[in-house]
């Protein structure tokens, strides 16, 4: 006769990875294989930058590249990270901007961390607030 434990304990219990090719990496190097222009799902319109790469551990991915204007060509080393383009149908990734090959945002001056960019000089802050327009 099989015994009934109520206080059982559940075993391993493993959160489930929403970046699932990253494994248990914040972020992984990866080489572009084609950079390509999408459009979203439906109620969005737009024209959403992607890019196809192979990561360092072979795996192959669609990461979406943030930002405004970028300088992804074939064979780019990029930094992908976990977290996608929610209307891009199979987009889970995005790549990090000034690290490896990718560029920074220029003129940049909110949310700066997202776009690769450092903290601006005081000198540089005056000079912005006496020419603003």
């Amino acid at each position: 006769m099989g015994s009934l434990c109520i206080n059982k304990k559940k075993g391993n219990l493993h959160r489930k990875l929403r970046a699932r090719i990253l494994g248990i990496n914040p972020q992984k190097k990866g080489v572009v294989m084609k950079a390509r222009i999408v459009t979203p799902r439906k109620p969005n319109s737009a024209r959403r930058p992607v890019a196809k790469v192979i990561l360092v551990n072979k795996k192959r991915l669609t990461a979406h590249i943030p930002g405004i204007g970028h300088n992804i060509r074939r064979h780019s080393s990029v930094l992908v990270r976990g977290g996608g383009c929610r209307d891009l149908p199979g987009v889970r990734y995005t790549c990090v901007r000034g690290v490896y090959d990718f560029s920074k945002v220029l003129n940049r001056f909110n949310r700066r961390s997202r776009y690769g960019i450092p903290k601006p000089d005081e000198e540089k802050k005056k000079l912005r607030r006496k020419f603003r327009v």
